[in-house]
């Protein structure tokens, strides 16, 4: 729409100046549009203006405008932008031309007034803007973000700014002196970088022209971790299962706890506590590092059924934090011990005329080992005039009897060779002697 105003004003510049004319049009107006008529406004004849050689003389690096030397009008050849015309963005912008009559010399000073049009949005000289905020950060506090530009002027220009939705932000917009309006982003409740590290926003800078325009600028907040997570087991208590005589080296189970923080919050170091006997410390090592647990001693079913292991996982941050558990370790029994053989009130000699049913030793047999690897049993290596019968006050207990008549001219001596055997697999198995000698009596006629 092509609007423009004509004001004339008398006054005397110099000999031959009558008067300063101007014009007011909108910026960005199209090639050929009109401006006025000059020859109307400023009293010519429209026929003599060839004859008088009117020109124009424009105080500009363009010819924005030409004189239509037939008609009188002004109109115009370039586009004119207005905030090219006037960087500096003041409300007044003016083209200053002159139309000069040779024949007689006079002189019209014009002023052509830009008017500003929204044609302009605004926008960010950083489109993307980052922010490290700790997570630690308190409601209230508040960071700068970077102001829209926008070259147009008046309700042109910026109006106000819009941040998308978030509960954790806002923004507050505060003015200069100059007018100039100036964004800091709040915080408005406590930020928790493990449940969002990162929160992306968008800052919207409106304009108040018709149709509105506007420019929007990512702001990239970046949520600093503090250590406020101690690490965690996934079990307070582990059980572990493992065999007696396992070698040196071998891995019992690797620990592996969490922590929801990063950086040295969340590195961890791993170690027994003073819960740990110093015996189950002699028989595992643990990782420092890896949390691994290794067999580094004899495990021994017979000398300690389990071991309970108390360990501390402990991260690296300024103010570390810990976590605890306990990891039992159930031995489990093989069959690595011999069963044994205790003779007691054993008779070496007697008379060949011995009573059947006469006790010659007292036979005690053990196995320190559990299950059928420590159920053991009694046995003679061959048939012998001996039986064994098990002590009525203890099963693991035999009595070696006479069990039948016994002759020394026939056998003087016995050796009685006893055999212990466990249930096992494989059975293992011991033996014992006992040498018995029979004493004359005078039996033979």
């Amino acid at each position: 729409m092509n609007i423009w105003t004509t004001v004339i004003v008398l006054c005397a510049a110099w000999p031959g100046a009558l008067s300063v004319t101007r014009y007011s049009i909108a910026e960005e107006m199209e090639r050929g549009s009109v401006v006025a008529n000059l020859a109307a406004d400023l009293g010519l004849e429209s026929g003599s203006l060839a004859q008088r050689e009117v020109k124009l003389d424009i105080f500009s690096t363009k010819k924005y405008l030409d004189f239509n030397k037939k008609t009188g009008e002004l109109y115009i050849v370039e586009k004119m932008d207005r905030e090219y015309l006037c960087p500096m963005k003041t409300t007044s912008c003016f083209l200053k031309l002159d139309v000069i009559i040779e024949s007689p010399l006079r002189i019209f000073n014009i002023e052509l007034g830009i008017t500003d049009i929204n044609d302009n949005a605004p926008h960010f000289r950083r489109d993307r803007v980052e922010l490290d905020v700790s997570e630690s950060a308190t409601p209230g506090e508040r960071f700068s973000l970077p102001n829209a530009v926008d070259p147009d002027v008046g309700i042109n220009t910026i109006k106000t700014y819009k941040l998308s939705t978030s509960k954790h932000f806002t923004i507050e917009i505060q003015t200069g002196s100059d007018g100039t309006q100036y964004v800091d982003l709040v915080l408005t409740s406590s930020l928790d970088r493990e449940e969002n590290a990162v929160h992306n926003l968008i800052l919207t800078a409106v304009d108040g022209g018709v149709p509105v325009r506007s420019g929007t600028a990512n702001i990239i907040v970046r949520v600093q971790d503090t250590n406020d997570n101690p690490p965690r087991f996934d079990s307070q208590i582990y059980s572990i299962n493992m065999r007696e005589n396992a070698p040196i080296g071998t891995l019992v189970m690797k620990l592996n706890p969490t922590d929801l923080d990063e950086g040295p919050n969340s590195e961890i170091v791993h170690s027994f506590t003073l819960y740990t006997s110093e015996k189950a410390q002699d028989v595992f090592a643990l990782n420092p590092s890896t949390g691994e647990i290794t067999v580094k001693g004899t495990i021994d079913y017979e000398d300690m059924k389990f071991y309970e292991l108390h360990i501390e996982a402990r991260d690296k941050g300024t103010h570390p934090l810990l976590g605890q558990c306990k990891v039992v370790v159930n031995v489990t029994d093989m069959n690595d011990n011999y069963p044994e053989i205790t003779i007691q009130s054993v008779k070496n000699t007697v008379d060949e005329n011995i009573p059947v049913g006469s006790v010659i030793a007292l036979v005690g047999i053990s196995d320190r080992d559990t299950g059928d690897n420590g159920n053991v049993s009694l046995s003679m290596h061959q048939p012998m005039p001996f039986i064994l019968n098990k002590s009525s006050e203890s099963p693991m207990f035999y009595n070696l009897i006479v069990s039948e008549p016994l002759d020394r001219e026939s056998v003087p001596e016995y050796d009685i060779t006893l055999i212990v055997t466990d249930a096992g697999t494989p059975p293992l198995s011991d033996n014992e002697t006992i040498t018995l000698h029979l004493l004359d009596v005078n039996d033979n006629v």
